[in-house]
């Protein structure tokens, strides 16, 4: 308590003394033949006289005090003193009145027009405002003319320690890694203090921490903290709250405070190594589970966290690393067992494996604390399934002649139940792949029938599935892919490959390939096809053509002479026979149309036609084409005529009132009975715009046809 008091009381009269130290004596003598303000606290620097002022005076300036000081924040019940202006024109008449102007003059700023003091009338504040320039001027009372020229002096306003540190950027917050050697830097903070940093101890700020030892430290200083133990540990704690004082006047008694708070958080390293959350793990999986299925998951613990808690699993030993893989899951940090292979109960029962958890990342400060790795036992116990049926073979390759008997067997599919309770089999044909039926299957044993003939020629290949069924248990099925190739017998014998037709020169040589001609067999021989050719027997002893056989296995045919005549023969038949080299060979024949044709010197087919051979030698093709221009002329000549001349008739205009067939009745020749109805046609004489065009049928009688048409008639 008394210490309490004693701050108090030095609080209250540190301003005083400061004030009483600042204000100097306020007397100051000056020679008589000198001029000037006198202004109490510090001398004021005067500005140069006028040109006439000096001329005039002609007195030697001397220094003056230019600063004044006033204290801030000091309120009283009277303005305080400031400073007061006094010049040494003055003899004490009262004839000169001071003026003050400039920064606060009048407002915060007040002078005593007579007696020259200056008071401050309003509190003032450093921080806002550390100093003011003002101008003092002495002029006559009575005209208002300066005495002296103006003069500038500042009036500083002196600090005290009103102004606590202030943490500005706080609540801070900081990491440190884990297990951190001793005096580990986390970070630094800074207070500020409004206070003048240049005068006294009011801006020294000095640190400590309130709250947080005896992890952390300080420097009172520099606002470093540090670590103050060593190897902490995050697992441990993770977060610490610092709490930090920075107080001014250097940390003495009296001086004022400022607090904020530091959150520190241990950050992780990889100090820990996994650890398995149980030594052995149970598991159980049907044996017919799907490829790639999940058999169960393992989870090694550990107590980093991020990357340092990220572990790889493997299996690193068993009797079923064959059939078993482990990996590694990155978003829930276990393992997940999965099947590589398919399992069979009633081969193996059950497995044992071992599987490793170890750290990916490492880190090497911690290594001597051991392997950063654990290891369990896992055991998988297989169960029984009911399992369809399995054939002796993934897919079936039959082979079947095309000339195969109906329902003889082809081939045979075998399939069993893998259970140890095994169940019959029955066998079937999906008829989806067999739409024709073509084939049957014993239910039975599997064996595989021919049902219709089969055609190489038409197909080679038939894909057909078989299923296996079992008889116990229905919805247990197998299904197995079989080919059945159809193999080739000489079957079709060979013919020509297409429809030849050769064409032989009048003036051509002998021994001229006329033709060449090639084969083709449906069949389909292994060793390919080969072919003989021969002429009919009859045939054998042709006077007009031979044939001989190419080393590409087709036929040309030659002339044997010269001088063939096409008006004495236009054609010429050539029966060839064609055979294979099959077993038994099949033989047909083929007619080779031969047609003698006129010939160009360069053995250019020109013409094939008997007609056109006996047309008088003289008669070119041009004269004919003129001939045929005439033709045609005269043809268009005739129309012409014919047309024009209808259109001079008169029309043959059938009144409406008149019935046609009175006309016809008055016709006065003996007419032949239903020959002479059928003579004309009645819808003709009702169309008067056919008339012109009406063509006579027969038993009209001449005289009456020839009187109305006589052009016609002579066209005819």
């Amino acid at each position: 308590m008394p210490e309490r008091l004693a701050e108090m009381l030095l609080d209250l009269w540190t301003p005083l003394i400061i004030l009483w130290i600042a204000l100097p004596p306020c007397i100051y003598m000056a020679p008589m033949n000198q001029s000037h303000v006198l202004m109490s606290g510090s001398p004021l620097e005067l500005n140069r006289l006028s040109e006439e002022q000096r001329i005039l005076n002609r007195s030697k300036r001397g220094w003056v005090w230019n600063q004044m000081f006033v204290l801030e924040e000091f309120s009283g019940p009277e303005p305080i003193l400031v400073g007061r202006l006094h010049t040494d024109l003055d003899p004490g008449s009262k004839k000169i009145k001071y003026i003050l102007s400039g920064d606060g003059a009048g407002t915060i700023f007040q002078i005593n027009d007579v007696t020259g003091d200056i008071h401050a009338i309003k509190r003032l504040d450093r921080e806002e405002k550390a100093e003011y320039t003002l101008t003092a001027q002495a002029v006559d009372w009575e005209t208002n003319k300066p005495l002296e020229p103006p003069s500038e002096f500042i009036i500083k306003v002196q600090d005290i320690n009103d102004n606590a540190p202030e943490f500005l950027n706080g609540p801070y917050h900081a990491t440190v890694p884990e297990m951190s050697i001793l005096g580990t830097s986390v970070t630094n903070v800074t207070a500020t203090d409004a206070d003048d940093p240049v005068y006294g101890n009011s801006a020294k700020l000095v640190y400590s921490i309130l709250e947080g030892q005896p992890y952390f430290s300080i420097e009172p200083e520099t606002a470093i903290i540090k670590t103050a133990l060593p190897n902490m540990d995050r697992e441990a704690k993770e977060e610490y709250l610092v709490v930090i004082q920075a107080k001014d006047m250097g940390g003495h008694s009296g001086g004022l405070s400022g607090t904020t708070t530091l959150t520190v958080t241990l950050t992780d390293v990889n100090d820990n190594p996994p650890k398995f959350a149980q030594s052995l793990y149970h598991f159980s999986v049907p044996e017919d589970v799907v490829l790639g299925t999940a058999i169960g998951r393992v989870k090694a613990n550990d107590q980093d966290v991020g990357e340092n808690a990220q572990s790889s699993y493997d299996i690193i030993d068993g009797d079923g690393t064959a059939l078993f893989e482990i990996t590694s899951d990155a978003q829930a940090q276990d393992g997940i067992i999965r099947l590589r292979k398919p399992l069979d109960f009633e081969t193996k029962k059950s497995y044992t494996l071992k599987v490793e958890a170890a750290n990916v990342h490492i880190d090497p400060r911690f290594s001597s604390r051991g392997p950063f790795k654990d290891t369990a036992t896992v055991k998988i116990v297989v169960e029984d399934a009911d399992e369809p049926p399995v054939f002796s073979s993934p897919t079936y390759l039959l082979e079947v002649h095309e000339n195969a008997a109906l329902n003889s067997v082809i081939g045979q599919v075998t399939a069993r139940d893998p259970d140890i309770t095994s169940s019959p089999i029955r066998f079937s044909i999906d008829r989806h792949t067999d739409l024709e039926r073509q084939f049957n299957i014993n239910a039975d044993d599997g064996k595989i029938t021919l049902a219709t003939p089969l055609d190489r020629e038409l197909s080679v290949w038939h894909n057909i599935t078989i299923i296996a069924t079992e008889i116990r248990n229905h919805s247990q099925i197998s299904r197995v892919p079989v080919a059945i190739k159809v193999l080739d017998v000489n079957d079709n014998a060979p013919e020509f490959a297409s429809e030849y037709e050769a064409f032989l020169c009048e003036n051509g040589k002998p021994g001229q390939v006329i033709q060449t001609v090639s084969a083709m067999d449906k069949d389909d021989p292994k060793n390919g096809h080969y072919f003989l050719y021969s002429l009919l027997p009859e045939m054998v002893n042709n006077p007009n053509f031979t044939i001989k056989k190419n080393e590409d296995n087709s036929l040309s045919i030659l002339a044997k002479h010269n001088g063939f005549n096409r008006q004495k023969q236009e054609v010429y038949l050539l029966p060839i026979i064609i055979s294979d080299s099959g077993n038994p060979p099949l033989s047909s024949t083929s007619t080779l149309t031969i047609r003698v044709c006129g010939c160009s010197n360069d053995g250019v087919v020109q013409s094939c036609n008997v007609e056109a051979y006996v047309l008088p030698i003289g008669l070119s093709m041009g004269a004919l084409i003129a001939i045929l221009a005439c033709i045609i002329l005269l043809l268009v000549i005739v129309v012409l005529f014919v047309t024009l001349r209808r259109h001079k008739n008169e029309p043959l205009i059938i009144k409406d009132d008149e019935d046609v067939r009175e006309n016809i009745i008055r016709y006065d020749d003996e007419g032949g009975g239903e020959e002479d109805t059928e003579a004309f046609d009645i819808a003709t004489l009702q169309n008067p715009d056919g008339i012109n065009g009406f063509l006579p049928r027969w038993g009209l009688p001449t005289q009456w046809w020839e009187e109305r048409n006589p052009i016609q008639t002579a066209c005819f």
